[in-house]
């Protein structure tokens, strides 16, 4: 155990020099690290830690998600497919109509029940379908496998555009996860809980309706006019473009005003030409949130699949609207149901106190083992040293966020570090009592202490896995520094020390060991 190959040697000492340089911009000057950030390459060490909520400040939003909105739009979807395949199948109905969670259907005649009821498993296999005693009404609601899917599915996707919005705004390493069935937690270190909930509140639903042709058949959909909410228009209840054809959308000037200009995908750069070219002379609606922007006349065929919204926008407004747009709608509204908001000097107070325990800690750990362990003592401080350069180069590499747990997961961590080293120290002094030269004192002391290091560290890995699989937020951050500092401590204590054991015991060839 005392010997040591020259490449895990070499590699060591390689291991050592990282740490210490990956770790150095976390006090590297802003300006500098700046200027290093955009002057050298990617791989070069210019990343840093990031600090969390609690030390940066910031916002803390709980938003609940109306899924009960989407359950309606399915609803309604549903219904709509329906009446599209019985008039296809030339199923004759009274009335079909959209109840709580499903559609109902009054038929003409019993003996189509059947039809209506395979057309419905084939438009959606999560329906719970009854028949009315006389055969002439059929009823469909979503069942509780279908609730479930629309609720996940409408809360991930909640969450993969809040995350994109809360992206295109330049917050560093947000928390965005669900929380119970239909909430979502944002935590977004260093942004205004304002300007947030702006960007984030709003649904951003975009679609383009042909006008109702006064008089015709069939039903329709109402919405107000943006500048005017006294004035409304009908239009056609099935849109024909929707947002998630958008491929981008920039803020753009129109004959000095405001507006957004847009490109369309392929699907909706087919889909726009195609309706353009149908209806030219006929007006279509513009629609964002239930709100008609305009209303313009189609003049000849658009085939680019670009275009440009007006809407009496300010800069500010095109501007915002044109990052929601980008990142996508909602697929529900949210509103707060929690907020609160950390000030930045509330996180520098907490920064400091996490400093000075930090360090409070690292003294008192190095004067104990200086003082109970003299030279050996010494060496393992170095170690010590190291073993803390590593864990801020791994954080930094990570670009994790730093939280008050997590610091707590370092000062910890400073602590447990020493624990093998003491282990082995105390092993080497019983080896020299019971009669050991200094050789076979070190390596009896590695050897046989190296069960119980391996077992005490895999221990508290084992507890800091349990809490990062099962914690949330807060515990994660502690359950990361405690873990990744066990694997660091393991490596200072096996390979640093014994190195620099070796490397005295060599130069100095001692006849008795100052531990």
């Amino acid at each position: 155990m005392v010997n040591i190959a020259p490449w895990k040697a070499v590699l060591t000492i390689v291991v050592c020099i990282l740490g210490f340089v990956y770790a150095s911009p976390n006090v590297i000057p802003a300006e500098t690290r700046l200027w290093m950030q955009e002057n050298l390459p990617s791989w070069m060490p210019t990343k840093t830690i990031n600090l969390g909520l609690d030390l940066r400040g910031g916002a803390h939003l709980l938003y609940e998600v109306d899924v009960d909105v989407v359950v309606r739009e399915r609803s309604e979807n549903l219904e709509q497919d329906m009446r599209s395949s019985m008039r296809e199948d030339r199923v004759g109905y009274k009335r079909l109509g959209v109840i709580p969670q499903g559609v109902r259907v009054t038929l003409r005649n019993s003996s189509d029940g059947e039809d209506v009821r395979r057309m419905l498993r084939l438009n959606n296999p999560n329906l719970d379908i009854s028949t009315s005693d006389d055969g002439l009404t059929v009823e469909a609601t979503f069942n509780e496998n279908g609730i479930r899917e629309i609720y996940d599915q409408t809360i991930s996707q909640s969450i993969e555009i809040v995350r994109r919005r809360i992206d295109e705004l330049g917050t560093t390493e947000p928390i965005i996860q669900r929380q119970g069935e239909d909430r979502i937690l944002i935590q977004a270190p260093g942004a205004d809980a304002e300007s947030l909930k702006n960007i984030i509140g709003t649904t951003a639903k975009l679609t383009f309706h042909l006008l109702k042709d006064p008089g015709s058949p069939g039903i329709s959909k109402t919405f107000v006019m943006a500048d005017d909410p006294r004035q409304t228009m009908e239009v056609e209840p099935r849109a024909l473009i929707t947002g998630d054809m958008l491929e981008n959308a920039a803020p753009a000037f129109q004959d000095g005003q405001p507006v957004i200009s847009f490109r369309l995908d392929n699907t909706g750069g087919r889909r726009f030409a195609d309706v353009t070219r149908k209806n030219v002379g006929k007006p279509f609606a513009i629609v964002l949130d239930g709100q008609i922007l305009s209303a313009p006349v189609i003049r000849e065929p658009i085939l680019g699949g670009s275009g440009q919204i007006s809407g009496g926008f300010t800069v500010q407004e095109a501007s915002d609207l044109a990052l929601l747009l980008r990142a996508g709608a909602l697929p529900a509204p949210m509103g707060v149901v929690e907020e609160r908001t950390v000030g930045p000097s509330l996180g520098a107070d907490s920064v400091e106190a996490g400093r000075q325990a930090s360090i409070y800690g690292l003294i008192l750990v190095l004067c104990f083992m200086g003082i109970l362990y003299g030279l050996f003592g010494l060496m393992a401080n170095v170690a010590l040293a190291v073993n803390v350069a590593l864990i801020f180069a791994i954080l930094s590499g990570l670009q994790a966020t730093l939280t008050l747990p997590g610091i707590a997961g370092i000062v910890l961590t400073i602590g447990m570090a020493v624990d093998a080293n003491v282990l082995i120290f105390e092993r080497i002094r019983e080896e020299l009592s019971a009669g050991r030269t200094p050789i076979s004192a070190i390596d009896a002391g590695y050897s046989r202490a190296m069960s119980t290091i391996v077992d005490s560290n895999l221990t508290t890995l084992i507890a800091a896995f349990i809490l990062f699989t099962f914690g949330t937020g807060p515990i994660k951050g502690f359950a990361v520094t405690l873990g990744i500092g066990i694997v660091t401590s393991f490596f200072t204590a096996i390979m640093v020390t014994r190195l620099l054991v070796l490397a005295w015991l060599r130069k100095k060839r001692p006849e008795t060991l100052p531990v």
